[in-house]
């Protein structure tokens, strides 16, 4: 079994430069609070890393 992430986006996208709001995107978030379960992989690893101050990882599984 791949190992997972559960992030959580914790800041809005409201007067961010459009590279941080493509990355929410890519992430699949696009609302305050929501939750996503994705792979843990270096790309997602570098784009949570990317936007700190806007997601946070609430659980890692596996």
């Amino acid at each position: 079994m791949a190992k997972t992430i559960v992030i959580k986006q914790i800041g809005s996208p409201i007067r961010r430069p459009a590279k941080q709001r493509a990355t929410l995107i890519g992430l699949g978030l696009n609302k305050m609070h929501k939750t996503r379960e994705l792979e843990d992989t270096p790309s997602v690893r570098g784009m949570i890393n990317s936007i700190p101050h806007m997601v946070e990882i609430v659980e890692e599984k596996g």
